[in-house]
């Protein structure tokens, strides 16, 4: 009986950690300002590992918010730093299609504030591509210059996805 306490109390012991609240989500160092994440206590990752790295954003974020399909970009980003992998190891494509289009636009072209605009700023910076599907684009009369800079505008997000993949990228 006792043995089964103590057994129950160390596996306990290891699986509570896993349990992470809201307060334990914090900023990183890639995207300072956006995507927080929750140290894991004991886990990094070998410092030469590299990441190419695929996001499919479909998705409208709130009108009023930040889009959190573009947030996870900057959550791997910083978590996976804190982990031990350098940002210069780690390459990000955000491939944009679907009604997530506006949120890659400039205020002026979206007629109120853009609460993207911050941070697809920041993860340009920090190196993440930003490619809108070109057949959304045209779908929705979207021209270059509606869009945040560094936005691209692509053949298709079909294309991009194949070429991303041909050149290692995973889907993510």
């Amino acid at each position: 009986m006792i043995r089964s306490a103590a057994c129950a109390l160390a596996l306990s012991a290891l699986v509570l950690p896993a349990f992470a609240g809201m307060d334990d989500f914090g900023p990183g160092t890639v995207v300072p300002n956006f995507g927080p994440y929750a140290p894991v206590e004991g886990v990094t990752l070998p410092a030469d590992t590299h990441f190419k790295v695929m996001f499919d954003v479909s998705e409208a974020g709130p009108e009023d918010g930040v889009s959190r399909s573009l947030e996870s970009p900057a959550r791997f980003l910083n978590m996976n730093a804190a982990a031990g992998v350098p940002a210069e190891n780690m390459k990000v494509a955000i491939v944009v299609h679907g009604g997530a289009w506006a949120d890659l636009l400039t205020d002026e072209a979206r007629g109120s504030a853009n609460p993207n605009a911050p941070l697809i700023a920041e993860l340009v910076a920090a190196g993440a591509v930003f490619d809108l599907c070109g057949q959304t684009a045209a779908a929705h009369d979207v021209t270059p210059d509606m869009l945040l800079p560094g936005v691209n505008i692509v053949l298709s997000a079909m294309t991009t996805r194949a070429l991303l993949q041909q050149e290692g990228y995973t889907v993510n």
